[in-house]
């Protein structure tokens, strides 16, 4: 939070706001600095390489806002001199802002006074008016009571105290309500276990994909690696060979779908959850020679996988091949 009188940074701002959706703050904290240090300034992000973000942002997860990062970036420094819109709607003309992050950014870096709704703020609300609507169908209440609290002074100030209410004081489990300054005016607290709030509508199961992946290693100890479509789920991220993952039961997950011809071994199976979908990969190994293995890829030394845009659910899948694969990032 910036100090009082210090207006925060439209860029620094944006940066982190995106950066922090469905993401801790301990999660975010070292990526950003890393950004910062990498490109300062809005117009340094727009002129990077897109392959360098995506290798920055490796480990991050949500990879869509990685390449709407650097289409914003690019929009306000070609379209608006370098300067973020100072309104929300403005914002929201930008690529990846949603009306959470224009609203963040409107309030905290030009004192506009805009309704911030972020998760935590959602379990102050929630909890606060004992709102018995389960989320998402509450957001419209919530944000509505959001807006009449909201102080015309200092509005960016409100809303990160908000924010930080809810991420150090009414915490998802174990509140600390005897610290909490809404405490004399919380309804959940005088009705109910503030913890039931915000209610939450039944979790459906997440359908289940299954694949491939095929980790091919040289006498030089090095992996093949290639680039995914620009397009779709993990978009310009870098992967090893496999198949493409799909919901039937036979689909094609075995050695009949391996991508050259090798003397593939099991190592066994890797699971990592999506937003809509749980994956478990078959993965194999082999130790090849480079002659006939050519292709869209290339070869990459495992001591500089980690400078790699390797997606999480791809550096599992080395380890499972190779276990100390990324043994510097432990």
């Amino acid at each position: 939070m910036a100090s009082r009188g210090i207006v925060a940074d439209p860029y620094h701002v944006w940066l982190s706001e995106v950066m922090l959706q469905q993401t801790t703050v301990q999660a975010v904290k070292a990526y950003f600095e890393k950004f910062l240090s990498l490109w300062p300034t809005v117009e340094d992000l727009a002129h990077a390489e897109n392959e360098d973000v995506m290798k920055a942002w490796a480990g991050l997860g949500y990879y869509a806002r990685a390449r709407n990062l650097k289409k914003c970036a690019e929009a306000v420094a070609n379209s608006h001199g370098g300067r973020f819109p100072d309104t929300e709607d403005g914002l929201k003309s930008l690529p990846g802002i949603g009306d959470y992050t224009a609203a963040a950014i409107a309030a905290i870096a030009f004192n506009r006074k805009s309704a911030v709704l972020d998760g935590n703020v959602e379990r102050v609300i929630s909890r606060l008016y004992a709102i018995e609507a389960p989320l998402p169908a509450a957001k419209p209440e919530m944000r509505a009571r959001v807006a009449i609290l909201t102080p015309d002074d200092r509005p960016g100030d409100f809303a990160q105290a908000m924010m930080d209410l809810g991420a150090t004081i009414c915490t998802p489990k174990r509140p600390a309500c005897s610290l909490c300054p809404f405490r004399a005016h919380c309804r959940a607290l005088s009705v109910a276990d503030p913890e039931t709030f915000p209610r939450k509508a039944q979790k459906k199961e997440k359908p289940l994909r299954r694949g491939a992946a095929f980790v091919a290693i040289d006498a030089d100890n090095a992996v093949y690696l290639r680039k995914r479509v620009e397009t779709g789920l993990l978009g310009g991220m870098t992967e090893v060979p496999g198949t493409d993952w799909t919901s039937r039961q036979d689909g094609d997950t075995s050695l009949a779908s391996q991508p050259f011809v090798a003397p593939w071994e099991d190592c066994g199976t890797i699971s990592h959850v999506f937003t809509h979908f749980e994956l478990r990969l078959s993965v194999y190994r082999a130790n090849v020679a480079r002659a006939g293995t050519e292709g869209d890829g290339w070869w990459e030394p495992v001591h500089s996988l980690t400078a790699q845009a390797l997606p999480t659910v791809m550096k599992k899948a080395i380890t499972q091949a190779i276990p100390d694969a990324f043994k510097a990032e432990r």
